[in-house]
């Protein structure tokens, strides 16, 4: 039995989740080098960090239910426009269709003979997928993104918040940053492996845009706890 798993048809949820984890990750660490570097206390560093984690938490569950839902408004609103124009034009909709096959290769006369069987079998779903390149795979999904986001979200801020445990004394935004590096790698590495691509890009990426946005709030801190010192 020849089998095939395509990456594209995780591609709404791996998205989603590994945007929540990459920013639970990142956005808590950050939070707590940042307090941490100003010389803030192991409880109110504690009480930031769990701030920070419900916090992001709803905020990208609320903006990927929004932004995701925009995406499925304008969705339905292409098949509505598709409906009528297959309603009220169905001669101009199979000329069409006939001119999208001719592109893709097809000559003139095996185009038109597709396009009439296809036609026949479902007009709207020939269109929506060969015209909009829309289908069930790429379809708007908001509450499965807001779920995956939010999870995923809290997940990767509990690692580094976590790190707080074990570090209490002065080295803790140092201690934060490497922890928190090492669980963006293993993060590129999981999207990379989870998506079906070379694991090596993924890795250096987050952790490279992870350490800027670590490095920049530990010295904000560190400035900031100077100079209310």
């Amino acid at each position: 039995m020849h089998e095939e798993t395509h990456a594209v048809t995780r591609v709404g949820w791996l998205r989603a989740a590994i945007l929540g984890a990459n920013d639970g990750i990142v956005s808590t660490a950050s939070l707590i080098a940042g307090v941490a570097a100003a010389g803030a206390s192991q409880s109110s560093i504690l009480v930031t960090g769990t701030a920070g984690l419900v916090a992001g938490a709803m905020s990208m569950a609320a903006g990927e239910y929004v932004s995701v839902s925009s995406q499925g408004d304008a969705e339905k609103a292409d098949v509505e426009l598709e409906k009528r124009h297959l309603a009220t034009d169905p001669e101009f909709e199979l000329e069409e269709l006939t001119q999208i096959y001719e592109q893709r290769g097809l000559d003139r006369s095996l185009a038109e003979q597709v396009a009439v069987q296809l036609t026949a079998h479902n007009a709207l779903d020939t269109h929506l997928r060969d015209e909009l390149g829309m289908t069930d795979v790429t379809a708007a999904r908001p509450v499965q993104a807001a779920a995956a986001s939010a999870a995923s979200f809290a997940t990767g801020a509990a690692l580094p918040l976590a790190t707080v445990l074990v570090d209490q004394g002065d080295t803790l935004p140092f201690t934060v940053s490497g922890a928190s590096l090492i669980f963006l790698a293993v993060l590129g590495a999981l999207g990379a492996r989870a998506g079906n691509a070379p694991m090596l890009r993924p890795v250096l990426r987050v952790t490279f845009w992870g350490a800027c946005a670590m490095a920049a709030t530990i010295a904000i801190g560190s400035l900031l706890g100077t100079t209310v010192g």
